[in-house]
């Protein structure tokens, strides 16, 4: 498949037999959003429509191995975990993924959907707490944030800003009231941008992160500050 058909998606939602092309399925510590620190098993489908310039994997953008629905759930059912977090890429790029959560949803599993908000997220079972992250200028892709997704967003659900720069935080800043989005949802989170070295094993903090915490206590947002966890104990390492 080439990598344009990976950006859109060619496969039905109509047919699930033709299964997910998936990047990768491991077992690691959840490293962000309100699950942080508590085991989980990633689902990492192939393919996104979008290129932003801090994108820490690349690697799922192509490439992949087409499993059926049957396998995928196999694999999952192999961990001592009952707690999924679908990721990718941009999992919604690939329409049988709602064939998938219908799934684990009927195993009783809980399940994370993190998602860049490019793509409708209507169809998302409610049951799911949805993950999205609000795309700022410095990411480049800021003009597909799909803003009607906010009509489908509920308290259990969840809102990331990545912030690159003071530029970043004023914007996000600015959506944040314009659109009462802590009122929408359960937890709006501000991430510093972090990506490091795989042979980093401690990096440090960077600078931008102290910067935003300080912007942050200074006008008192009704947001939460978020470091990486994965990122502080494995660096960018794939399948942690």
């Amino acid at each position: 498949m080439s990598e344009l058909s990976l950006r859109t998606s060619a496969i039905p939602v109509t047919d699930p037999e033709a299964g997910l092309r998936m990047t990768e399925i491991f077992y690691s510590l959840q490293g962000e959003a309100l699950t942080s620190g508590l085991p989980t098993i990633f689902v990492r489908l192939t393919g996104c429509p979008l290129r932003c310039v801090y994108c820490d994997t690349e690697y799922a953008f192509s490439g992949g191995e087409r499993q059926s629905l049957e396998t995928i759930m196999a694999t999952i059912g192999s961990y001592p975990c009952k707690r999924v977090c679908i990721t990718g890429g941009e999992p919604l790029a690939q329409p049988n993924a709602i064939e998938l959560i219908k799934r684990l949803l009927a195993d009783d599993y809980e399940i994370s959907l993190e998602t860049a908000g490019a793509l409708s997220v209507q169809n998302v079972p409610p049951a799911v707490s949805k993950v999205m992250d609000l795309k700022t200028p410095s990411s480049g892709e800021s003009a597909k944030n799909l803003w009607s997704n906010l009509d489908y967003l509920t308290q259990h659900d969840q809102l990331k800003f990545v912030i690159m720069n003071r530029a970043d935080y004023d914007w996000a800043k600015a959506k944040l009231f314009e659109y009462k989005l802590d009122k929408l949802v359960g937890t709006v989170w501000f991430s510093p941008m972090f990506n490091v070295a795989e042979n980093d094993s401690s990096p440090d903090v960077p600078e931008l992160a102290r910067e935003l915490a300080e912007w942050m206590l200074a006008d008192a947002l009704p947001v939460r500050f978020q470091l990486q966890l994965h990122k502080i104990i494995w660096a960018d390492a794939k399948g942690k």
